[in-house]
C-alpha cells in the first residue's frame, strides 16, 4: 500500500483526540476502493465503516422497479456507516464508489465500543451525522425545486468539495441515475456548461474547468450545506469562542423599546434616558 496515505488526511480521523486516535491507529486499513465496489446493500448487516482519503461514495436509495438515486455522498471530509451508532445495524439504502481512491476501514464493533466512551469522538460523530442528515434533506429540496443544470452544478461542485481532483469519472447514464433524471437532460444541461467553457466533457469524463463560473450558477442548496458543514465540523474551540463572542455583543446591547423615541413621547424617551443611566452606573 502507498505510504502517502495518512489518517489525519480524513476530516474525521485528523479530529481525534491523541488518545482517541492511539486506541484507534492499529485498527485502520488501508484500503484502495474501486468504481462500482458496493460497501454495502439496502438491509445488509454493516460490519465495517469507511474514512474516505481520495475516494468518493455515494449513498444512494433503490426503489422497487430498479431506479435508483443519490441521496448523499461521502468523501474525505466524512465517514461511512452512521447507522451503526444511531442504534440500527442495517440501513435501506446502499453504498456504491464513485470515484477510485483509497479509504481506512474500521470494524464496526471498534467504533461503537469508541463511541460509547462518550469521549470527545462522541460529539464529533453526532455532529457529522447531522451533517449528513442536512445534506439528505437539502438534496430532496433541490431535487424537487430545481432545474437539471443547477443540480448538476451542485453535485459537480460537491464532488470538488470531496476530493482534491478536478477530474470526474462517469457516464452520463450514472450521472443520470444520480440526480433522479433522464439522460437526454443530463446530456443538455452538461452541454451547456460546456459551451460556457465552465466543463469539459467527454464520453465518461467530466473535468471542471471553472469553480466560479459553476459557483455562479448553483441554486442555494451547495452553500447552505457548504454553511452548514462548516459550522457544525469547525473545531470545537473555534466553535466555542465564536458562541462566546456572539453572547458577549449581545450583553453589550442595552435592551431598547422599539421606535424612534421622538415618536414615543417624551416620557418614554425619559425612561428610556434614565434606563441608560442606571445601565452606566452598574456596569
Amino acid at each position: 500500500m502507498p505510504t502517502l496515505y495518512r489518517p489525519d488526511q480524513n476530516r474525521l480521523l485528523a479530529a481525534l483526540e491523541p488518545a482517541e486516535s492511539a486506541r484507534l491507529a492499529p485498527h485502520l486499513e488501508l484500503l484502495r476502493l474501486l468504481p462500482g465496489d458496493v460497501l454495502y446493500q439496502s438491509g445488509g448487516k454493516l460490519m465495517y465503516v469507511y474514512f474516505p482519503i481520495t475516494a468518493v461514495v455515494s449513498i444512494q436509495y433503490e426503489l422497487e422497479n430498479g431506479g435508483s438515486c443519490e441521496i448523499a455522498s461521502v468523501g474525505h471530509g466524512g465517514l461511512l456507516g452512521v447507522s451503526l451508532f444511531m442504534g440500527g445495524r442495517t440501513t435501506p439504502s446502499r453504498a456504491v464508489v464513485q470515484n477510485d481512491g483509497y479509504a481506512y476501514r474500521l470494524s464496526a464493533a471498534r467504533l461503537v465500543e469508541e463511541f460509547h466512551r462518550r469521549g470527545p469522538l462522541f460529539g464529533l460523530l453526532l455532529r457529522y451525522t447531522q451533517v449528513l442528515m442536512t445534506e439528505m434533506a437539502q438534496t430532496a429540496v433541490c431535487n424537487a425545486h430545481h432545474s437539471t443544470q443547477q443540480r448538476l452544478c451542485r453535485w459537480l461542485l460537491q464532488m470538488l468539495d470531496h476530493t482534491h481532483s478536478s477530474e470526474v469519472a462517469i457516464t452520463q447514464e450514472a450521472l443520470g441515475a444520480i440526480l433522479g433524471v433522464r439522460r437526454e437532460g443530463i446530456t443538455e444541461a452538461a452541454g451547456r456548461l460546456q459551451m460556457t467553457g465552465l466543463i469539459s466533457y467527454r464520453r465518461g469524463h467530466v473535468r471542471v474547468l471553472s469553480r466560479t463560473g459553476l459557483e455562479a450558477m448553483v441554486c442555494e442548496c451547495h452553500r447552505a450545506l457548504r454553511r452548514e458543514s462548516d459550522r457544525l465540523m469547525a473545531p470545537r474551540h473555534r466553535a466555542d469562542a465564536g458562541i462566546q463572542q456572539r453572547w458577549l455583543e449581545r450583553e453589550a446591547v442595552h435592551t431598547r423599546r422599539t421606535g424612534r423615541p421622538e415618536r414615543r413621547g417624551d416620557g418614554a424617551h425619559d425612561a428610556e434616558a434614565g434606563d441608560s443611566q442606571a445601565d452606566l452606573q452598574f456596569p
